[in-house]
């Protein structure tokens, strides 16, 4: 196979933050990697873009603190690695109803996990931030010090070039249009025939199909009756002015935080580096979408008005104005329960291939890690983290799910990115 300029050991289909770690922990291993891409690389259509992802340790769901903490440290060794840095620190703030069962979970999470974490009433996170921020009265803040900003597209680019480093061949404009059993060289090695549209073959022994909000649309063509709930949507993330005489110390480590908030509507937010005098604060959810066939605009009145209602709460007299300056559109691929896909495709093809997505908009911080897990499964064929919340086999009763068909109405989640 080495002297094939088409054949592989491991095709990566697709090449945002996922399917670039994937290709990286492949072809580092020693695997003659090839990493496709449908547009150019570093595009814009998908979630893997932009100046800004949270990198957080408190998630109600118990599973995903370790994984987040083992990322961390991968996130660490690829900035030594590449010599430049993608991961900014700084603490992380929680904040909801004192009540609120999520946050209550994120309190039992840290002291499962041994993460440290301190609880603010509402005068002691006046006091801690110095007023940049304020608490309803029965509301409760939860401070943890692993936080940060990760860079996305940085990021994505940092992944490719160690990739490439390693010896991963990179196309882009490469839209993988079936995946087939290799069936006629068994001799050869068996293995796959990924086909392009533009009528380029690949060979590979193994696959790992990392197409984001194409996932469904893929899998739909390469196993007939295969219906996965992996409901793409349209996001719209928010950046607001900073009033005069509230500018956010922006210094990362120690500085301002990166924050979630749990309640009636779950936002999320990050100091803004990209756009100084700007905070980012957004609502997690989005409008269902055709990843292509896309609005590419504004988030509707109906859902800006909930954030425009949480910014005067939560940043009352701290932004100029309740309208956001400047507006960016993302995609989230969201499963019913927003946990992961992360499985062999089966049937006819066994655990040659490999399928990971559903992210629903807080898998970024997590991506070096779910590249060691799909290298670990295509290569192995087992991982070392728990799949069991991740697999196909949880839809199967219910095959389609419970994503909503929402038109105007926001879709709120307990896991803000």
């Amino acid at each position: 196979m080495e002297n094939s300029g088409n054949e592989f050991d491991v095709i990566v289909v697709g090449a945002g933050i996922m399917g670039s770690c994937a290709a990286y922990q492949t072809a580092k291993r020693g695997h003659k990697t090839l990493l496709l891409e449908q547009f150019d690389f570093l595009h814009h259509r998908g979630s893997s873009h932009g100046e800004s992802r949270t990198i957080r340790a408190t998630y109600p769901e118990p599973y995903y603190a370790d994984m987040v903490l083992q990322s961390s440290l991968l996130w660490e060794e690829a900035q030594l690695e590449i010599g430049y840095t993608v991961y900014y620190k700084t603490r992380q703030l929680d904040v909801g109803p004192s009540d609120d069962k999520s946050l209550l979970a994120v309190i039992d999470n840290c002291r499962s996990n041994s993460i440290e974490f301190r609880v603010l009433d509402h005068s002691q996170v006046v006091e801690e931030f110095s007023g940049k921020v304020a608490l309803p009265q029965n509301w409760v803040a939860v401070v943890t010090e692993l936080g940060g900003v990760i860079k996305p597209t940085k990021a994505v680019s940092t992944f490719q070039t160690l990739a490439l480093r390693n010896g991963a061949v990179l196309k882009d404009n490469m839209e993988v249009c079936a995946i087939t059993r290799r069936e006629e060289d068994n001799a050869a090695g068996g293995g796959v025939l990924a086909c392009t549209a533009n009528g380029e073959k690949f060979y590979g022994k193994k696959c790992v199909v990392t197409a984001g909000a194409w996932t469904k649309k893929l899998l739909e063509k390469v196993t007939a009756g295969f219906d996965i709930p992996i409901q793409p949507l349209e996001a719209t993330v928010c950046y607001w002015r900073i009033k005069e005489g509230f500018e956010m110390d922006y210094s990362i480590q120690g500085g301002f935080p990166t924050f979630a908030s749990y309640g009636k509507l779950y936002v999320y937010g990050t100091p803004s580096l990209e756009y100084p005098g700007l905070i980012k604060v957004a609502l997690h959810g989005g409008w269902s979408c055709d990843p292509d066939k896309r609005r590419w605009s504004m988030s509707s009145e109906p859902a800006l008005a909930q954030l425009r209602e949480w910014i005067r709460e939560t940043f009352v007299g701290r932004v100029e104005s309740d309208v956001p300056v400047v507006t960016q559109s993302c995609m989230y691929s969201m499963t019913p329960d927003e946990d992961f896909v992360i499985d062999f495709l089966g049937g006819e093809f066994g655990k040659d291939v490999v399928v990971a997505g559903g992210f629903s908009g807080h898998g970024f911080k997590m991506g070096p890690v779910v590249g060691r897990v799909l290298a670990d499964l295509v290569l192995d064929g087992v991982a070392g983290v728990d799949m069991k919340h991740f697999t196909f086999a949880r839809f199967k009763d219910n095959p389609r799910g419970n994503v909503k068909e929402f038109g105007d109405q926001v879709l709120s989640h307990s896991n803000p990115t």
